[in-house]
């Protein structure tokens, strides 16, 4: 693994241990900000749970444990794609810089905002990077190129050693006549 990696991936990943960890223990403090999102997110998802703190506190779990796969390599590419999940509704429920009135803090949200976009960019490309070690669509295509030329292989040689042996055979047929 590079070294761009083993330091890049936890440094990515430390704000959602941080921000998860906050949100396990204390969901009661986003959960008033997160309702606006949680609510149609749980109609539409039967499998997560009504109460908004319950929501918060999933999602919280969910980055500590994506967060701490990522910074670890262990199955860094879905806890990327697991950690992007949970930053698009946090992103929008935290940081609403278009509904502020003050200029202060709708510069600030939109600063957050930003951020957040930035950091769903990383993780994108965290779930694309395969570690420098080939994806499996680049393995299957090149192994069914490696049996296309194997059994083109075999084919040939069949039929080199096909022709000596039929002419062998009629040798033999004639002289044992």
């Amino acid at each position: 693994m590079s070294l761009l990696r083993v330091l890049g991936r936890p440094m990515l990943a430390s704000m959602f241990v941080a921000g998860g960890l906050d949100s396990v223990r204390n969901p009661q403090n986003v959960a008033p900000a997160a309702e606006s999102v949680v609510k149609p997110v749980t109609d539409r998802v039967a499998v997560l749970p009504d109460r908004t703190e319950d929501a918060v506190r999933l999602s919280g779990a969910v980055q500590v444990v994506g967060g701490l796969l990522l910074a670890t390599g262990r199955l860094s590419r879905p806890a990327a794609l697991a950690l992007a999940v949970t930053l698009v509704p946090t992103t929008l429920a935290a940081h609403r810089f278009w509904e502020e009135e003050d200029p202060g803090q709708r510069m600030q949200q939109r600063i957050h905002f930003l951020k957040n976009l930035s950091m769903l960019g990383g993780l994108l490309i965290a779930a694309d990077d395969t570690g420098a070690a080939p994806s499996l669509l680049w393995r299957s295509r090149h192994a069914a190129h490696d049996l296309r030329r194997d059994a083109h292989l075999v084919r040939r040689s069949v039929r080199a050693g096909a022709a000596p042996a039929a002419a062998a055979g009629r040798v033999r047929a004639k002289l044992s006549r």
